[in-house]
């Protein structure tokens, strides 16, 4: 009997292994993710009714996390600076949605003008009462060599990704310990956890995002139902490449290229919604190869190094060609 427990576990486990690894080659977010989205709470059910705020609303991930937002039910509090593009994203909604008029306010906002964040809040907070998930998802990116970039490039990326992220979270996050209740959501990268040629300022910010909220967590044991919960996509199609900061402030970028080859914006932001349904606290959201990337960092550094440095490479020559930096590594640039 015994000898038979143990050739059905022999048999098992390679099964096991087997399962989980075609499951990681076709995987596009970690298995805590993955497993939730299989097994746990649906966005519909759990997200209906809320008051969620996100920034950064008037595009990409963040228009098209209010869409599916306001699908779910959720009422919304829509920031960007472009308060034209916030009311479009508006009209969107409710259109997709069963959303009334007054269940959607458009509250136009900019990340650098810190002194403003206060008074921002307290609009949204006496509008709807009070705020139950606060979505930062507002920032740039960055395209540009270390030695051809400018430190004011250096210091805008800080200012906006990380101090502005930070401000709104420090006027939210006592109306949340005052109910007791409340999700804090930060749109991290994947360059959070593992840094990036072209964008050694982009990846600070968000390295910084990373451990303040890290921090800022282990602070609120005294309140386990506040949810303190970092996203860390790896390349999804939006409009982030298009904004990115370059070697100057004001010089735009010359080719965005082809995005086609990234994750959807739409599946990026399902992802995002079933983790914060069920109180993941982090999610990494990324397609193969991007995705055994994290794992190397997380569980074999030394080797991921080395990998790092050959993509790395790759995505330097990809720039210099004119092709977007995230396309192609496993293909000869164009040099004409």
């Amino acid at each position: 009997m015994d000898c038979c427990i143990v050739s059905a576990l022999w048999c098992l486990i390679p099964l096991y292994l087997l399962i989980h690894f075609l499951c990681f080659v076709f995987a596009d977010a970690d298995f805590t993710l993955l497993w939730a989205s299989l097994l746990g709470h649906r966005p519909e059910k759990k997200l209906k009714g809320l008051v969620v705020w996100v920034t950064g609303a008037s595009s990409g991930i963040g228009e098209e996390l209010a869409y599916q937002l306001a699908r779910c039910g959720s009422r919304l509090i829509l920031s960007a600076r472009r308060e034209d593009e916030l009311n479009r994203v508006k009209r969107c909604c409710l259109e997709c949605s069963d959303l009334r008029v007054e269940d959607i306010l458009v509250l136009p906002l900019d990340l650098l003008e810190r002194t403003s964040h206060e008074e921002k809040t307290k609009v949204a907070v006496q509008y709807f009462g009070h705020i139950d998930i606060l979505i930062n998802n507002g920032g740039r990116s960055q395209r540009s060599l270390c030695m051809e970039t400018s430190v004011d490039v250096y210091q805008a990326l800080m200012e906006l990704n990380f101090l502005g992220t930070v401000s709104i979270t420090k006027q939210v996050l006592p109306y949340m310990t005052l109910q007791g209740t409340g999700s804090i959501v930060t749109v991290s990268s994947v360059v959070g956890l593992a840094g990036a040629p072209l964008a050694t300022g982009y990846s600070a910010s968000k390295h910084a995002l990373q451990g303040f909220f890290n921090s800022l967590r282990t602070e609120l044991t005294d309140f386990p139902n506040i949810l303190i919960s970092t996203v860390c996509p790896g390349p999804v199609q939006s409009q982030i490449v298009h904004n990115a900061f370059t070697e100057q402030l004001n010089k735009p970028v010359a080719m965005a290229g082809n995005q086609e080859h990234k994750m959807t914006t739409s599946r990026c932001v399902r992802l995002m919604l079933v983790g914060i349904a069920n109180g993941v606290k982090e999610m990494w959201i990324a397609q193969q190869p991007f995705l055994l990337f994290y794992y190397a960092w997380q569980y074999a550094p030394t080797f991921a190094w080395s990998v790092t440095n050959m993509l790395g490479r790759k995505r330097v020559q990809n720039f210099k060609a004119g092709l977007d930096a995230d396309s192609a590594y496993f293909t000869k640039p164009k040099t004409s």
